[in-house]
């Protein structure tokens, strides 16, 4: 529900009185001092009412040079009310749909001052980069929370549908600022945290939290694609923002954290990974945006103006589009690399079973595991493969690292190092060996180049 207010410039109280009327709205009138408005108006809408309502009154004088408030009302007695929210149900296509001037208004709001963005942003980046570096999931969500970022993606995506230029440069300004300062907010704080020994961190990569954004894939999208349909549905709907402003932070401040960290510890591949995934993000919650919005019909009204909009609105989905074209081959690399990975480990692993089940059949296989090395970009290949085998005491194992050599470079389909390590297990039933029998103890590993 909402209460609109309108300052009636001269000229024009006949036909807006006739107007609401017309539309059945229940209205008070007050006369206004001085000459350049003669009257206020007052009254009552459905959220959904107000855009039609007041185009209506646009058309007969109540223009943009006029004043008109509109505020969330929280309760509403009257029967004529009642009778206008349930013709407007039937007609609207949607109850919860705000007005246009209403959009612009919120995406203003979310949009915040530079010095408080500036702080906020900093902040969660800290924040984001003490949890990836701690492993702490709940310290890296406890910096989305605070992240700003939601206005900025909301202010460009709005400012181009309602064809608002400098609403959707101050949106792009305020994205470029919020992205760059958060690399730099992390880049500086690891690279404290690295020179003071704060935290013992020999390879960043090892960490699982940071592990997540360096292998970006198609599934990302969804991520961001759901995060910016989210922030648009909110925005036009009147909802709170709040919850939705986490999942867009979901997917912007980890990632440029890492980023940060990447460039702190001088590894390049870190923030390439990391560097793709912030940028694929940011593009896909703005198309999403973009594409719900106009949708829902905000683009103005007027040939012209709609006409320009809609040009607007065109080309900046095709560069959007284009732009996570480009990065999509990163990610699809990474998902055919992960692929090709996953195929890979299962027939090492059938050619060991295979192997052992065939010839070694008292011998077990306990673990495996693969070492890759960079080929390009973002593809690998095995270059090692460790094995470790249980065999009971006394077992015969000779020539079996080379027939897993074969076996495993027939399934890889090139050369590689394996090593093959045993461990003395015993079978159910038997009595474990003296201590100083020799097969009581693991014994050493062997290995074929």
């Amino acid at each position: 529900m909402r209460l609109v207010h309108a300052s009636l410039p001269p000229g024009t109280y006949g036909t807006v009185v006739a107007v609401l009327d017309e539309e059945g709205v229940d209205y008070t009138v007050m006369e206004a001092a001085g000459d350049r408005y003669t009257h206020l108006v007052t009254f009552p809408l459905p959220t959904s009412a107000v855009e039609p309502v007041l185009e209506r009154l646009r058309d007969v004088g109540v223009d943009e040079d006029a004043i008109t408030v509109v505020t969330e009302a929280q309760t509403i007695d009257s029967r004529q009310y009642e009778a206008l929210a349930d013709r407007f149900a039937e007609e609207a296509p949607s109850e919860d749909r705000i007005a246009r001037e209403e959009l612009k208004s919120t995406a203003d709001q979310l949009a915040s001052t530079p010095s408080t963005y500036v702080t906020l942003t900093v902040v969660s980046a800290v924040v984001a980069t003490a949890g990836l570096l701690l492993d702490s999931a709940a310290t890296v969500v406890g910096s989305m929370v605070i992240a700003p970022l939601i206005g900025p993606s909301m202010a460009a995506a709005v400012g181009t549908v309602i064809d608002d230029a400098d609403l959707f440069r101050r949106g792009v300004a305020f994205q470029v600022l919020g992205i760059v300062l958060s690399v730099l907010a992390a880049a500086v704080f690891a690279t404290l945290v690295e020179a003071t020994n704060l935290i013992q961190v020999a390879d960043p990569r090892t960490i699982d939290e940071i592990g997540e954004r360096l292998s970006p894939d198609f599934l990302s999208l969804a991520v961001a694609l759901g995060a910016g349909t989210a922030g648009a549905v909110s925005l036009t709907t009147g909802v709170s923002s709040a919850l939705v402003g986490v999942m867009i932070a979901v997917a912007l401040i980890p990632p440029a954290a890492t980023v940060g960290i990447g460039i702190a510890f001088g590894l390049e591949s870190v923030a390439l990974s990391a560097g793709v995934l912030t940028l694929v993000n940011l593009l896909s919650i703005e198309l999403a945006a973009l594409v719900v919005l106009y949708y829902a019909g905000y683009a103005p009204e007027g040939f012209f103006r709609a006409r320009g909009a809609r040009l607007a609105t065109a080309k900046r989905v095709g560069a959007l589009v284009v732009g996570i074209a480009v990065l999509s081959v990163f990610l699809g690399g990474i998902t055919y690399d992960s692929y090709q990975q996953v195929r890979t480990e299962d027939a090492v692993e059938a050619a060991i079973d295979g192997t052992l089940v065939a010839d070694y059949e008292a011998a077990e296989r306990l673990d495996t595991s693969l070492a890759y090395e960079q080929r390009f970009l973002v593809l690998q290949r095995p270059t090692a493969v460790t094995v470790t085998v249980g065999v009971p005491p006394g077992t015969d194992t000779s020539g079996l690292v080379r027939a897993l050599d074969d076996r495993i470079d027939a399934a890889v389909g090139h050369d590689v190092a394996v090593e093959v390590r045993y461990v003395t297990v015993e079978r159910r039933g038997r009595l474990p060996p003296p201590a100083d029998d020799p097969s009581a103890h693991p014994m050493h590993g062997q290995t074929a180049v």
